[in-house]
């Protein structure tokens, strides 16, 4: 098989109205405040003679381009994104950017928030709906039990409190 015919797993294009704004503000802060200091520290370094060997200069450019490149997947990405800023129909059930407790098999109470794959990182207890443990979560309810398989072998949960920020 040819490496272009391996499917890379689709990612959910979803992301909570909070990870929206994180994501905004980091385009916002690398175009409008980072690329021009950047810009000039290159442009006076370049005026400084040989570029060759002008660690300032070189270094410069090479933090351009990934200051580029991450400018470019933020906006790709912030186009196709949707933006989830409502509660679910049934909030009993466990669906985008519900707050989860759950109790592993050793007895030891997690508590996590499901969102989306640009948001996982951002704050400790937030997994991806695209991990494993995130898709066998959603749809359930409290007092469910759920299984899973990880590179680890067979991890079983037991699903303890279902809820949602804003939820009255």
């Amino acid at each position: 098989m040819k490496p272009a015919d391996k499917k890379r797993p689709a990612i959910s294009n979803y992301v909570t109205v909070e990870g929206e704004k994180r994501l905004r503000d980091e385009l916002d802060y690398l175009w409008r405040h980072e690329r021009p200091k950047v810009t000039q520290q290159v442009s006076d370094a370049a005026a400084l003679g040989d570029r060759s060997e002008n660690a300032e200069y070189i270094y410069g450019k090479k933090r351009l381009r990934e200051i580029d490149r991450r400018v470019r997947h933020l906006r790709k990405r912030l186009e196709v994104l949707t933006v989830v800023d409502s509660l679910p129909s049934d909030t009993s059930r466990i669906y985008f950017g519900a707050w989860v407790t759950v109790e592993d098999e050793n007895g030891a109470e997690h508590r996590f928030r499901l969102v989306g794959p640009d948001e996982i990182g951002e704050h400790a207890g937030y997994i991806s709906i695209d991990a494993p443990l995130g898709r066998a979560l959603l749809g359930k309810s409290a007092d469910t039990e759920i299984s899973i398989h990880t590179p680890g072998g067979r991890k079983e949960w037991f699903v303890l409190e279902v809820g949602y920020e804003g939820q009255a």
